[in-house]
């Protein structure tokens, strides 16, 4: 018998676990014990913790079995005292919920079963014990359908089918002659329950188990084992959720919304998770159980009045029409709602967050089914954090510290342009699930989005309701537009977690899978077609729609203010041209980290230019191109350092390969011979001199420097020029010039001697100066192990983590994608290199170089310009390794200032 506890109970009789064992209990079941904790009604139930899980994928199911056994057995003999009834019992059953419940909020990725513990025997004694014959029987039904696909792992046998039962529910429908939305009676339901048994006893090949404690072993397993399934895998891969965590599994007595007109269920936030407004919101079914909400088989109601209003306004429907049809959970049971009220203020009070609840009323008695952090969009995590710190809740380095950097995406990126909407055709209009603006081509199954993504098309995903089998084509997709369900359905709520822009519970929308078709009001729209969403008003728009930037908010600014005052890092930008520049001057960027001069050489007629340069047979020709590019280049570089006006900007000289500058094939050859007056074979014979096995690592950077002197000349003497040409017309200019991949102090020297030279010739024929930097990139191994040396010369150094890792790690960014996945599938590495910095390895070459340079020159400047520099957790890391700035692409400007404020208040 294990000596290691493994159940812990909740209900009123005794508790014992608690919010703060949320790495034990899973946050679904440290919160169950909280409410009990803090008097709030909860039906009782126990929580068998992450550890059992963690046993199970080690030591399997039977030895996890006979490890847990006999507490479980404890724990259902407490709920039964609790309930009055017991477990098995066909006269009187105890019915379950078997639910997971990992560390981290994961919605719909894993497995629940509900009503178990019923069979031919119990639901009999079910229905005479609630005098309701089609309630019993539609728990049964639900419950062999829930525990065939979860435990037993019936599946479609094609996309057409979706789901197996749901074909029998139709069929059966089909044969009484009514409409596929009529609900069923007691004969019907029971038919159906004996179908769904013969066609597991088909496809399965055993029979469904009829003793209700299979039943619960059963169910246990399966839940333990959806940790794993497939959603759940890519869920934790889109939200960095380690593998090890594993998911507790919380067993709990049913209560039933679906007893009646007395009865109801429902989800809701106690404020907004779409915008962030501090107003008590949510939807609710009469006579329904839990599922029937989020998965969006009925259209549900909102819970409050004013929720009630505003959705009759965006659906257009009349005052009188909504209060008679629609009415809400405060209209209908008035006593309940305000006993909703007082749980959701008692736990956004305690929690200081926003809540995510679940509830049921049965038969006149509200029972709480659960409590969590609810999901949000940007736009209102920023508003409730900013909100919930004027009010007095959270102070500033919670407001900060509740904010996920990446979340700043939703608010950042465009929405529809309003004159291009005011030509656009609307041609239905659902529930605004999750703000933004999409325009994509239809598409209808989840596995196909992702195909179509893949080559690199814009795609929405149209569906009934969606699933958590869809969510890889829903995590590619730009939208998605559901024809069922509310703002509570799985896709509401995943796309909200997800930033997606999302239209849901669109009735006018009659999705035909087998014909790859949505039909709106007699208009057949194909799989292809062209479709526009409006996240934040619900419309749904035939064709493209034009978009322009989001006006950011004033919760934003202030959000933005309070990192500046907490955050020690500056943020500088990625930018080549001036008007990136100007974008991230406006989202708070601190200087130019990173200006890639090459970039400048595609633009317009400069290409000619630089090719002519590559063709050049001697340094005479080469100087001749290059006296076209000069004047291009100068005019480049003022417009940064006007756009910057007195922060500094940093100019890497030339640093890839030159073949990247001519065309391959053979049209493109041919058009390069005709534009410069040469023959095809010139071209070629060219293109197959500049042919590198590995360009990468072939000639590029500092040593096309060294080879062609004059390219180095030619870029410092724009880049001090335009320094010139600035500071006459009175604006500031700080020029910093960093030559690239450099491995040794001579290579750096050779070009700085270059760098020097020109600027005193330039200085000279001016009369006039300005203050420069030479530093360098450190992006070789050799550069970061040898940077006390090469610290001699540099003035900074900005880290290259993009090259240094694949240095490093021996890894081709650009071939990576065959195997990394695998790799990070397997555990062999914990995330993506070139997403987020490997600490350990390509770390470790940073704070040797750190150490290094400061021991040469301490006042050295460093920084870093790879993609990492916007990534939350590499900016984390690079606080701790003490570099004074990090450099990203302007729309992630913002989430660097934010990653950089959590990273000070963190150390």
């Amino acid at each position: 018998m294990s000596s290691t506890k493994y159940v812990y109970l909740f209900g009123s009789h005794g508790t014992e676990g608690a919010a703060g064992m949320k790495n034990l209990l899973g946050g679904k079941g440290a919160n169950l014990a909280e409410m009990c904790r803090l008097g709030i009604p909860v039906p009782p139930g126990f929580t068998i913790s992450t550890e059992a899980c963690t046993a199970y994928t080690t030591l399997g199911r039977e030895r996890l079995l006979e490890m847990i056994r006999d507490e479980v057995l404890a724990g259902i003999r407490s709920v039964e005292a609790e309930m009055g009834k017991r477990f098995g019992d066909a006269a009187d059953p105890l019915l379950l919920s078997v639910r997971s419940g990992a560390r981290a909020s994961m919605p719909g990725m894993m497995d629940t079963i509900l009503n178990l513990g019923l069979n031919d025997e119990a639901v009999e004694g079910l229905a005479r014990k609630a005098g309701n014959e089609r309630f019993a029987w539609d728990s049964y039904r639900r419950f062999v359908q829930m525990y065939g696909d979860v435990v037993m792992g019936l599946k479609p046998v094609s996309k057409e089918e979706h789901d197996p039962f749901e074909v029998v529910i139709d069929m059966v429908k089909e044969a009484r002659g009514v409409q596929l939305d009529t609900e069923l009676d007691a004969a019907d339901l029971k038919e159906l329950v004996a179908r769904f048994k013969a066609l597991i006893r088909a496809r399965i090949g055993r029979d469904f188990p009829v003793d209700p404690w299979e039943q619960l072993w059963g169910a246990i397993v399966a839940v333990f084992d959806s940790w794993n399934n497939d959603r759940a895998r890519v869920y934790r891969e889109l939200n960095d959720i380690p593998e090890s965590w594993g998911t507790a599994v919380n067993v709990q007595a049913m209560v039933f919304g679906n007893l009646g007109d007395h009865s109801a269920t429902g989800v809701a936030f106690t404020r907004d998770a779409g915008t962030g407004e501090d107003l008590f919101n949510g939807e609710f079914l009469v006579n329904a159980q839990g599922e029937d909400v989020v998965a969006g088989i009925r259209t549900p109601q909102q819970v409050s009045l004013v929720g009630s209003r505003r959705w009759a306004e965006l659906a257009l429907v009349p005052e009188a029409e909504r209060a008679e049809k629609y009415p809400s959970l405060e209209e209908l049971m008035p006593d309940l709602y305000r006993q909703l009220i007082e749980a959701e203020t008692t736990l956004e009070n305690h929690f200081r967050d926003m809540q995510d609840l679940e509830f049921t009323i049965q038969e006149g008695r509200l029972w709480m089914l659960q409590t969590r952090n609810g999901k949000r969009t940007g736009a209102a995590m920023v508003r409730i954090a900013m909100e919930m710190l004027e009010q007095g809740m959270i102070d500033e380095k919670t407001a900060l510290e509740r904010i996920a950097p990446d979340r700043l995406n939703d608010l950042l990126h465009p929405v529809f342009d309003p004159r291009a909407l005011a030509q656009a055709r609307p041609i239905a209009r659902g529930l605004p699930a999750s703000p933004g603006a999409a325009t994509g081509q239809i598409v209808f199954f989840a596995d196909e989005a992702e195909a179509w993504s893949q080559r690199g098309r814009d795609v929405i995903l149209v569906r009934q309701e969606t699933s958590p089998e869809d969510l890889r084509g829903m995590s590619v997709a730009k939208g998605i537009l559901t024809a069922r369900g509310g703002m509570t359905s799985h896709a509401a709520v995943v796309a909200r977690g997800m930033g997606k822009c999302c239209v849901s519970g669109c009735g006018a929308v009659h999705v035909d899978l087998k014909a790859r078709t949505m039909t709106v009001d007699g208009t057949v729209y194909a799989e292809g077609e062209w479709i526009s969403l409006n996240g934040s008003t619900g419309e749904v728009y035939f064709g493209r729609i034009a978009t322009r930037d989001a006006e950011l908010s004033g919760d934003f600014g202030k959000l933005m203010a309070l990192t500046d005052k907490y955050r020690t890092l500056e943020i500088r930008t990625n930018a080549d041209t001036p008007e990136e520049a100007a974008v991230a001057r406006k989202f708070g960027a601190t200087g130019i980290g990173l200006c890639r001069t090459e970039h400048m050489f595609f633009e317009g007629d400069r290409i000619v230019a630089v090719r002519q340069m590559i063709l050049a047979e001697d340094e005479a020709g080469r100087r001749k191109a290059l006296a076209k590019l000069l004047p291009m280049q100068r005019s480049d570089f003022e417009g940064l350092f006007r756009e910057m006006d007195g922060l500094p900007v940093t100019i890497r000289l030339l640093d890839p390969p030159l073949h990247e500058f001519v065309p391959h094939d053979d049209a493109g050859q041919l058009a390069m011979a005709r534009d410069m007056g040469v023959s095809l074979g010139r071209i070629k014979m060219r293109v197959e001199e500049l042919h590198e096995f590995n360009p990468m690592l072939g000639h590029r950077g500092c040593r096309l420097g060294i080879s062609f002197p004059e390219i180095t000349e030619m870029q410092a003497r724009a880049i001090f020029e335009a320094a010139l040409n600035a500071k006459s017309r009175g604006t500031a200019v700080v020029p910093e010039i960093m030559v690239p991949l450099v491995g040794t102090i001579r290579e750096l020297d050779q070009q700085a001697a270059v760098i020097r030279r020109v600027a005193e010739q330039v200085f000279a024929e001016r009369g006039e100066t300005v203050h420069w930097m030479l530093g360098t990139m450190i992006e070789t191994p050799r550069a970061a192990l040898v940077a006390d040396s090469i610290a001699r010369s540099a003035e900074f150094f900005s880290f290259g983590t993009n090259d240094l890792t694949q240095m490093t790690m021996g890894f081709s960014r650009d071939d990576a994608g065959s195997f990394l996945p695998r790799y990070l599938k397997l555990g062999l590495y914990e995330h993506d290199p070139f997403r987020s910095i490997d600490q350990k390895g390509v770390g470790q070459l940073v704070e040797m170089a750190v150490a290094k340079g400061r021991a040469t020159r301490p006042d050295i400047e460093l920084g870093v310009c790879g993609e990492h520099g916007g990534d939350p957790a590499s900016i984390g890391f690079f606080h701790r390794a003490g570099l004074r700035y990090v450099s990203c692409s302007p729309f992630r400007v913002p989430i660097a200032r934010l990653a950089a404020a959590q990273a000070a208040i963190a150390s």
